[in-house]
């Protein structure tokens, strides 16, 4: 034997263990770090944060998936995402840490790579045993006929063992729980058919019928893989929720401060939160002013004032000045773990739906079973002949076996999904259209939904050019949603900044600077000196003059009103449930008619909205963009959110909104009627198919051979009664 190929081997256990060591030592050099990117759109995004990252020291890589909203970065150890995060802000994108254990058992859509595998092995199979079944058919005999069979049988044996499991595993499984589901028949066909081929075949007879089951396993994995391409949900939002979950904070202490994990965090610690960074837990501010983003919970995206007192919740963003927080609750006991908990029951609860398919199994395959029992008993009675007995069963089995039935529900989802892909919605789970067909009422979240989530100044005119300048000066300053806004616009305008000194955010309150001696403030109307208004707005004040009032509004999503009226006169029950304030709320919904309207919305509250209309006998259709409606959307009958919507939302909803028009609402709605109706046509045709072709079959008319081409002939008349929908 020669050794030319072994591996070299020392003598010296330093030298042989050289390369492990430099290979642990690599590791050790090495850190991953996973940040979510909820702002990233397009490519140009992607370039931006990748060459920003990987500009900075000690980052080896950085690669954006643009469909995920994150970033996966390798960096030299000992770099940490509180490091990387402000890398990324001055790249103009928000940024945050994911705890990527959460989110890798979600990585690889395994089910689809392996059903695919399957389906084109079937395939090759099933085109070579089709050839050799083309010359017995064309006048082989004897010998040669033998011959054929069993290179068929050699073919087909392992093919159906490998390619079969998906449909003899669930079979298996329903028989343990002592049930029937539709692949109890299928197996039964597919196997009846191969061992009346082998018994045929030992015995030398002139038909046998490994074509017919390794063609009915083709068809049915095309069905089953059809059926699973329209299923794009990848991860579970519960578990989206919990990987924003702060994973460390800073704990301040008698000697300092210490970054801990906030699995060692006590009710009672002082953290320090700055500004920029999400609350760790929920808790009590102590020390420090700023301003809060609390979209994560109210879906809002205007910041509200923070001081000594103020209640936080796990989840918020501090913004502008750094915060010293008592923790009041931390763990599985804070706001975004409840959040995440009410998601989980609510997927829980949805995945209890029935769709069509599953129903018409419940009295399709007892029938079925019994038939071709009945056939079995009664041909062996008749003519006393086990072998023609078994060839009718089979041939019952396999004429009956609902490859249509299988093929119904998958090809109209497949062909629906594609039509309205084409009109901006993607599809993500294999019963949401079942589920859209039977909506009657239609929930709306505002802002970020009806509304495009941004505030855009509405009373430019109102001021002179010199104010003008000076209030860009002091937007240019801040990082405030209504300075970025309002800087902008005046961008837009031509605008040119005012020339100021001193010039400094005061954390809570707003920006301030000095122009040619005088004070001059751009904030909050208590900070600056103005009066009261129930509109968004900023003021400013220039030296002792009178304070003067910037006021926004967030415009309306294109198509919102279109949908909503057409909703309405299509005789859904139309609500708006937000958790801005009721004055803006109530002004929304009639500016766009709608009658039912609720305001100051909490998580909790919009999925007990939800429920209790679910509980009433409604059907509700959840359409919403925000952390706050995720319960919500994953607790409604069927689910919506546009594809500018932050991960957690957009992976509990059904349905992702591609474009930034609303309008093809109302269409997918419709969609989904038609779809529902041609998958009834298709249960009814395979219905009308198995009235006619099963006493065929029982009388001893069809072989397995003609069942199963009768069978394919149904499969493709399905197929194309689902293509009139494209």
């Amino acid at each position: 034997m020669t050794t030319a190929m072994r591996p070299p081997v020392s003598a010296c256990p330093a030298c042989s263990a050289a390369p492990t060591a430099a290979a642990l030592a690599e590791v050790a050099t090495k850190a991953s770090v996973v940040l979510s990117l909820p702002t990233i759109h397009c490519a140009n995004c992607m370039r931006g944060v990748e060459e920003a990252l990987t500009a900075h020291p000690g980052v080896r890589s950085a690669r954006v998936n643009l469909t995920l909203k994150r970033v996966a970065i390798d960096a030299d150890a000992g770099l940490s995402a509180e490091e990387l995060i402000p890398v990324v802000t001055a790249a103009g994108y928000e940024a945050h840490e994911l705890d990527a254990s959460a989110l890798s058992a979600t990585q690889t859509d395994k089910a689809g790579r392996d059903l695919l595998m399957r389906l084109a092995v079937a395939g090759f199979a099933m085109m070579n045993v089709m050839l050799l079944s083309v010359s017995v058919w064309s006048g082989a005999d004897g010998p040669t006929r033998d011959m054929f069979h069993w290179i068929s049988a050699a073919i087909t044996l392992p093919t159906i063992a490998f390619s079969g499991q998906v449909f003899f595993r669930s079979a298996w499984g329903a028989l343990k729980a002592g049930r029937l589901n539709m692949d109890v028949p299928i197996s039964l066909a597919i196997l009846l058919a191969v061992v009346t081929s082998l018994w045929e075949t030992s015995l030398s007879g002139e038909h046998a019928y490994f074509d017919a089951a390794i063609a009915l396993t083709f068809f049915l994995l095309t069905g089953r893989y059809l059926d699973h391409r329209t299923r794009s949900i990848a991860r579970s939002a519960a578990e989206e929720l919990a990987a924003l979950e702060v994973p460390r904070a800073w704990r301040l202490t008698a000697d300092g401060e210490e970054q801990v994990s906030v699995a060692d965090l006590a009710v009672g610690d002082l953290l320090r939160v700055r500004p920029g960074g999400r609350m760790p837990v929920d808790g009590e501010i102590t020390e420090g002013q700023s301003e809060l983003d609390r979209s994560l919970l109210t879906g809002e995206t205007l910041p509200v004032f923070a001081a000594p007192g103020t209640q936080v919740s796990a989840g918020e963003v501090n913004l502008t000045g750094p915060l010293v927080v008592r923790a009041t609750a931390v763990g599985r006991e804070t706001s975004l773990h409840r959040m995440a908990d009410l998601v989980a029951v609510a997927e829980s609860g949805r995945a209890n739906y029935t769709p069509l398919a599953d129903k018409a199994a419940k009295l399709y395959a007892p029938g079925v079973h019994i038939l071709s029992a009945l056939a079995f008993v009664g041909w062996l009675l008749w003519a006393q002949d086990f072998r023609v007995a078994l060839n009718i069963a089979a041939a019952v089995l396999i004429i009956t076996c609902p490859c249509a039935l299988g093929l119904a529900v998958p090809a109209v989802t497949t062909a629906a999904s594609g039509r309205l892909f084409r009109q901006g919605l993607l599809i993500k789970d294999g019963t949401a259209l079942e589920r859209l067909a039977e909506v009657d009422t239609v929930i709306f979240d505002k802002t970020g939904t009806l509304t495009t989530g941004t505030p855009e100044a509405t009373n430019l005119s109102d001021f002179s050019a010199r104010d003008l300048q000076i209030a860009l000066a002091l937007a240019e300053g801040s990082s405030h949603p209504l300075s970025l806004s309002l800087s902008a616009a005046l961008r837009a305008q031509g605008v040119t900044p005012a020339a100021l000194s001193d010039l400094c955010e005061v954390p809570g309150h707003g920006t301030q600077g000095m122009w040619q001696g005088q004070r001059v403030r751009l904030g909050r109307s208590a900070w600056v000196g103005g009066g009261q208004s129930a509109l968004t707005s900023a003021w400013l004040r220039v030296g002792d003059g009178p304070a003067q009032m910037f006021t926004f509004a967030d415009t309306l999503r294109d198509g919102a009103e279109t949908a909503i009226r057409e909703l309405i006169a299509s005789g859904k029950q139309v609500i708006l449930l937000s958790g801005d304030t009721a004055a803006a709320v109530e002004a929304m919904a009639l500016r766009l008619a709608i009658p039912q309207w609720s305001g100051e919305a909490l998580p909790q509250d919009k999925a007990a909205r939800v429920k209790a209309l679910s509980d009433a006998g409604a059907k509700v259709l959840m359409v919403g963009d925000g952390l706050n409606d995720t319960a919500a959307l994953a607790s409604a009958h069927v689910s919506i959110s546009p594809a500018s919507a932050l991960d957690a939302a957009r992976v509990a909803s059904d349905i992702v909104l591609l474009g930034t028009t609303l309008a093809p609402i109302p269409e997918a709605l419709a969609t989904a009627t038609r779809a529902t109706r041609r998958i009834r046509q298709n249960f009814a045709i395979a219905t009308w198919y198995n009235v006619i072709a099963v006493p065929l079959a029982i009388a001893g008319l069809c072989s397995p051979l003609i069942a199963a081409l009768a069978m394919s002939a149904s499969s493709i008349t399905v197929s194309l009664n689902a293509l009139r929908l494209k």
